[in-house]
């Protein structure tokens, strides 16, 4: 696998390296010992999918705060989707930074998001599925978000949003939020 750093601090992007041939291809798309190799939380507690019917479809920004640990590795696996990361963590060389990756399922990529950065993506396609392997479990305490059109984080989304839950479209401006430390 390929590992790029992104502008955030502790977020990569994760290609694989298909070996091809008639048949097709066959890649690794994960393995602890590369992922500790590259500083990558490498234990996986659970794995996540989310499916959404609608082009323009938004979820997050989410996180789980200090003390629930949880970083996550985001793959789409049907469709595509814009995914942000956006660094909420104060102390951070990179804090408020965000960073946008394409993932689809053609393109095969991943993002991994360290624990303690917010995190949320928008679909490109209908149809669209996601998957997280996700470091330590949900912890619903620990839940916090923050909202997709914060002018602090500066994230341009691709499209109008169509669709988003309540729940997303009425989190805090960070501003308001009282960010706890990790």
């Amino acid at each position: 696998m390929e590992y790029t750093r992104t502008e955030v601090e502790g977020v990569t992007i994760v290609d694989i390296e298909p070996h091809r041939d008639s048949r097709g291809f066959f890649s690794r798309s994960f393995d602890t010992g590369e992922f500790e190799a590259n500083g990558l939380a490498a234990t996986v507690v659970q794995t996540n999918i989310s499916f959404n019917h609608a082009t323009g479809t938004l979820r997050g920004l989410h996180r789980q705060c200090p003390p629930y640990t949880e970083a996550k590795l985001v793959r789409c696996t049907r469709g595509a989707v814009v995914d942000v990361a956006v660094d909420v963590r104060p102390h951070s060389t990179t804090y408020l930074e965000h960073v946008k990756v394409e993932l689809t399922a053609d393109n095969h990529r991943a993002l991994f998001l360290p624990p303690y950065v917010a995190h949320g993506f928008q679909t490109l396609t209908t149809d669209t599925e996601v998957i997280y392997q996700v470091s330590g479990p949900y912890a619903p305490a620990g839940e916090q978000g923050f909202r997709y059109d914060d002018p602090a984080f500066g994230v341009m989304w691709p499209l109008p949003v169509s669709v988003i839950s309540d729940k997303d479209a009425s989190w805090p401006l960070i501003i308001h939020t009282g960010t706890p430390e990790p």
